[in-house]
């Protein structure tokens, strides 16, 4: 027997990954590389689109919590994310077409993987299916998920550009990692005074912005993890001073001050001759990026090689429709993971993936399927999107606030939040064990 897996995003292979590495035979569909959605570029899979960061690395995080959990849970994407790194402080960066390479390798050689270069248009009717179609998924199928699920909604997210290392102005710039983290180099540092800020701001906040075509843009909701700068400017002269451009934690060596603004670009491949402006996400039309972003001092020759687009972002109401081993309630046999589900964040995505896969392998084998532990990330991410209230739902990324508290209150932050992590992996332990279903590898006998 096999399973069907719709989509071969960073969901999708994970979700394909842990089916196969339980010995089921996988089909494996993917649109690419005959059709594209507008935000994506690379015929690989597992291609990252808004960041090459993947968030925080440290295990006392919410993000380097649900990394640990993954790595311990087997996931490929972590292993491929681990070996694709680059320098970026205390977060896990990746080199994405490295980083989309080794996933894209792992999957087509895998033996119990088949590939179909294909786009379906409406969910198989029969056998036990994965829905990883992503956030930008074609409008037939969306149109039959709209069908089934009774309610998807949509919001729009945003890119961020990218630029080329040596066309930088280096003597208007530093490199350092925010109050020394991670290493000197880990950030390209340009910083503003006050009056080259205020000329930026209203430049930007002035600055003609790009139509969005195709969707209906009379209301469009915009996720506040990816909100462009344009309108994160407009909530208020300072807004920017006190998010992606604040300028605590960092001294311009050449004036031993603190700037009063910063814009931190993160490394974005392996040279270090690309480099992304960090949240700086944006729907502003080209010529007016480069004109706009060319007033930061150190980017006013910049050669962009790749400015920031504007997409769409279509995701389930599974409060009201999905269970938390992430099938669906009117249809146990039929999963949806990945961003469709109303995670928000690659990993998060991803981690919805491997428990998809893994409770579709369990479901296959008429076993029961598996939900981890409300006191780990994953496990608190699978139950809020089941739990919270429907009429309200937006998409959630991993933090410690969804978590339940501790039965000793601890008033240091740094302590609570190491104490918590330590929690979750304790009750992640026996989930970990080789001997659960086959986890680790691939079992005695083949379901193909």
């Amino acid at each position: 027997m096999r399973i069907s897996v719709i989509g071969a995003g960073l969901a999708g292979c994970e979700a394909a990954w842990q089916i196969a590495s339980r010995g089921i035979c996988v089909d494996l569909f993917e649109m690419k590389p005959n059709h594209y959605t507008p935000a994506h570029k690379n015929a690989g899979f597992a291609e990252l689109v808004c960041s090459n960061s993947l968030k925080a690395e440290r295990v006392a995080s919410a993000a380097g919590l649900l990394k640990e959990e993954m790595r311990r849970l087997g996931s490929l994407l972590m292993q491929c994310a681990d070996k694709a790194r680059v320098p970026a402080g205390g977060a896990l960066a990746v080199d994405r077409d490295v980083f989309s390479s080794l996933v894209t390798e792992q999957i087509r050689n895998h033996p119990l993987i088949t590939v179909h270069a294909e786009q379906v248009k409406c969910i198989p009717d029969d056998g036990i299916r994965i829905i990883a179609s992503g956030p930008l998924t074609a409008q037939e199928l969306a149109d039959d998920i709209a069908i089934i699920c009774a309610g998807c909604l949509s919001f729009y997210d945003a890119a961020a550009p990218i630029v080329t290392a040596e066309s930088l102005d280096m003597d208007a710039c530093f490199t350092a990692s925010r109050y020394d983290k991670g290493g000197d180099n880990a950030y390209i540092n340009c910083p503003m005074n006050k009056e080259e800020y205020e000329r930026f701001y209203d430049a930007l906040v002035t600055a003609e912005r790009a139509p969005v075509h195709g969707f209906d843009v009379a209301d469009p909701k915009v996720y506040e993890g990816c909100m462009p700068v344009e309108v994160m400017a407009g909530r208020g002269h300072d807004t920017l001073r006190f998010g992606p451009l604040k300028p605590v934690g960092l001294r311009d060596p050449k004036t031993g001050h603190r700037p009063w603004a910063v814009v931190q670009l993160r490394q974005e491949n392996t040279a270090a001759t690309l480099y992304n402006l960090v949240g700086f996400q944006t729907n502003l039309k080209f010529p007016e990026q480069k004109r706009v972003f060319g007033m930061i001092p150190a980017l006013k020759n910049a050669d962009f090689v790749r400015y920031g687009v504007m997409h769409r972002n279509t995701f389930i109401n599974s409060p009201k429709v999905l269970l938390s081993d992430f099938s669906l309630k009117a249809d146990p046999t039929l999963f949806f993971a990945g961003q469709l589900t109303g995670v928000e964040g690659y990993m998060e995505s991803a981690a919805s993936g491997l428990m998809a896969g893994w409770n579709a392998a369990r479901l296959l084998n008429e076993q029961k399927t598996v939900i981890l532990p409300r006191e780990t990330m994953i496990g608190a991410l699978s139950r809020y999107l089941v739990e919270c209230d429907s009429a309200h739902f937006q998409p959630m990324g991993a933090n410690f606030g969804i978590l339940p508290p501790l039965e000793e209150h601890i008033r240091d932050k740094r302590e609570r939040y190491e104490a918590l992590a330590q929690r979750s992996l304790d009750m992640l332990l026996p989930y970990t064990q080789k001997d659960v279903d086959g986890m680790g590898g691939l079992s005695d006998e083949n379901h193909c």
